[in-house]
């Protein structure tokens, strides 16, 4: 639990005296989940001062391009407005690196007249989140977040490869579960450990993936912000402790052909005003809520794949038996299915997201999967019959590429509704940007069957 949650600025002003801070980093994620912001001398941030960005900060792609027209646009004055920010003190955290003491703290995006800016990622986490509250309900969430750890790449045209360890040598064999391939990378971990140490992220166990060189992190359960919080401050930090140790980590949905993808499997359950899971029945069993949770997720993950799946590479993930789903059908216990109800007590009982990539927005990836099952809740939409085996046999049930992804998604009125339909316009139109800047690239594959045999 974040010990500063109910942090106000005053508490925020005691806490960076006490640990000496002399620079300030203000941090804003951007829609691909890219820290920006202004760095401020400690005696320049305060309370009354705020700080101001370009509301299309936010609105970036991963290539730096924004589109020309959207809701931050004023129609009267065609200009790009200014966003007014504010800090959230429950944030605050040091940056273990740096030379002087230095902080960071999340700002939230308003406009001038105090709204909060719907295309910001914390802004519709909190919309979402803000849904749950005016019914009683409480989300709680833990995300389990794989990443690879790569050799240093200067050229993109060339492959990836797994990084030299301890031993000399790089891992050319899968090593799922490992222990003696994670200790490969001690000093590596060993640093990313002391830095979540000092900023007091709650990760959990870290284990060793099925791809050479990949890896997962798990995070205790807590609330959807401060989980979205710690995976978007965990990704920065990872990638500064790597960089450090002459590797690159990176959380590409599918970095390396023919290994395994990367994905970001969200455990969600719900907590009703006594404290309880409303997923389990008074007698233990499994609650109507639980199913129309699950139905909810089933209705609305095809349309949500833009969300969950945000960039061309993602959908090279999504394939048969490389333990990554291709399907909405729902399982105890099974990894073949997209959601997974793990094995768990009454009071512990909860649903597997595993359609999620880690390549995803945090903010966005849970404010979407929330919004599913929120619906199905809402609507007391029913699931489909468990399934009980392979459901790898069974048809594709996902888009299967971005473009796909992204008609379903504007297709879908109720999940804007829930979500914003200012977020969904400014979303997919930075996504068909990318997609157009992806389609100026050959391929190495172009080159090599269609060259000589067309």
């Amino acid at each position: 639990m974040n010990k500063r949650e109910h942090f106000n600025f005053s508490d925020l002003e005691h806490w960076l005296n006490e640990h000496r801070v002399t620079e300030i980093e203000c941090l804003v994620p951007d829609l691909t989940g890219v820290a920006r912001g202004k760095i401020l001398p400690r005696q320049k941030f305060t309370e009354d001062r705020g700080m101001r960005l370009p509301e299309a900060v936010v609105a970036m792609g991963v290539t730096g391009e924004f589109p020309e027209e959207g809701p931050y646009y004023d129609v009267i004055n065609p200009t790009d407005r200014d966003m007014h920010l504010r800090p959230d003190p429950a944030t605050v955290r040091i940056v273990p690196w740096a030379t002087d003491p230095t902080a960071q703290v999340i700002h939230d995006c308003y406009d001038k007249d105090g709204k909060m800016v719907p295309f910001a990622p914390r802004s519709v986490l909190r919309r979402v989140c803000d849904l749950f509250d005016a019914e009683g309900w409480k989300p709680v969430v833990a995300p389990e977040l794989e990443f690879y750890l790569v050799a240093r790449n200067s050229d993109p045209d060339m492959p990836l490869k797994p990084p030299i360890g301890r031993s000399g040598r790089a891992e050319t064999s899968r090593q799922a579960y490992s222990i003696d391939a994670v200790n490969e990378f001690d000093p590596l971990f060993e640093d990313v450990y002391s830095y979540c140490e000092k900023m007091e992220l709650n990760v959990d166990t870290l284990i060793h993936e099925i791809g050479a060189g990949q890896m997962e992190i798990n995070f205790f359960h807590d609330h959807p912000l401060q989980l979205a919080d710690e995976v978007f401050f965990f990704k920065r930090t990872l990638r500064e402790a790597a960089m450090r140790h002459n590797m690159f980590a990176t959380f590409m949905a599918k970095p390396i052909a023919g290994e395994p993808g990367s994905a970001m499997h969200i455990h969600q359950s719900i907590l009703g005003p006594d404290g309880k899971n409303l997923f389990s029945n008074p007698d233990g069993t499994a609650s109507k809520a639980f199913y129309w949770y699950i139905g909810g997720l089933q209705k609305y993950i095809p349309s949500a794949m833009a969300l969950f799946a945000p960039y061309v590479n993602s959908y090279r993930r999504l394939s048969r038996f490389t333990a990554a789903p291709i399907n909405i059908q729902w399982g105890t216990d099974n990894r073949t299915v997209g959601i997974r109800s793990p094995v768990a007590g009454p009071a512990a009982r909860r649903i597997e997201n595993r359609v999620i990539g880690a390549d995803a927005n945090p903010y966005v990836a849970l404010a979407a999967t929330l919004a599913c099952g929120y619906l199905g809740m809402k609507n007391q939409i029913e699931p489909t019959p468990e399934c009980k085996g392979d459901a790898y046999l069974g048809d594709y049930q996902l888009p299967r590429s971005l473009g796909e992804a992204l008609e379903k998604l504007r297709g879908e009125k109720a999940l804007a509704e829930v979500l914003g339909e200012a977020f969904v316009t400014v979303y997919t139109e930075i996504k068909e940007i990318e997609y157009a800047e992806f389609m100026k690239v050959i391929s190495p594959w172009e080159r090599e069957h269609l060259l000589l045999h067309v």
